[in-house]
């Protein structure tokens, strides 16, 4: 036995007489770290000065930690490419921290897989992303002879509507949508999104 006490309540309070009780053979800092239950380095540093030879922070990473804050997996990079233009096209729309002088407060961004070439069109309000998307539908379809096979979105409401479930479903193209709170399903465009808001703040400054 190493200490015994009453609890308080829902509490056990440990006396700090019997402190010495508590040290072993080894008390290096990540062994008090995993006895503790793994605290963060402001809790470990307020205990530290009454646990024998234990310093204020682990000097090593703790693994367990880390996998203990996850809130998910990573996703695994994917090198993956569409083998022709307009196999596989990325839609994305975002909100613009300052609308325009014309009044354009969205901009809906188009990214084709194969090539990484990428079409922006500013949107005064998130319902033209129809009209938009089916106009650039007919023009790959007029301007380059070929049609779009698939189109990765996320499932915001602009995407996941009727009139374009029909209008995707009667041209033969497949809509595939990431999961809620999953954009890195939809990385490719999430990337080129943030290297564009980075580059037009850099041009405001």
């Amino acid at each position: 036995m190493i200490i015994r006490c009453n609890s308080s309540g829902p509490l056990y309070p440990l006396r700090l007489l019997a402190a010495q009780a508590f040290a072993a053979s080894s008390s290096a800092t990540a062994l008090w770290h995993h006895r503790l239950g793994h605290p963060g380095r402001e809790v470990l540093a307020k205990v530290a000065p009454v646990i024998p030879f234990c310093n204020k922070e682990p000097s090593t990473i703790c693994h367990a930690c880390q996998l203990g804050r996850h809130t998910r997996l990573p996703f695994q990079s994917s090198s993956s490419r569409a083998t022709s233009i307009f196999d596989l096209v990325h839609c994305d729309l975002w909100t613009s921290p300052v609308p325009s002088v014309f009044g354009y407060k969205y901009y809906l961004l188009v990214l084709d897989d194969y090539c990484h070439y990428l079409w922006t069109f500013p949107l005064r309000q998130k319902s033209n992303t129809f009209a938009t998307l089916e106009n650039f539908f007919a023009h790959v379809r007029t301007q380059f002879g070929v049609v779009i096979k698939a189109v990765p979105c996320d499932n915001s409401h602009e995407f996941d509507n009727l009139s374009m479930r029909m209008f995707l479903l009667t041209h033969g193209v497949h809509l595939r949508m990431s999961c809620p709170y999953t954009s890195p399903q939809n990385g490719k465009a999430e990337r080129i999104i943030h290297t564009i808001n980075n580059a037009a703040r850099s041009l405001l400054f």
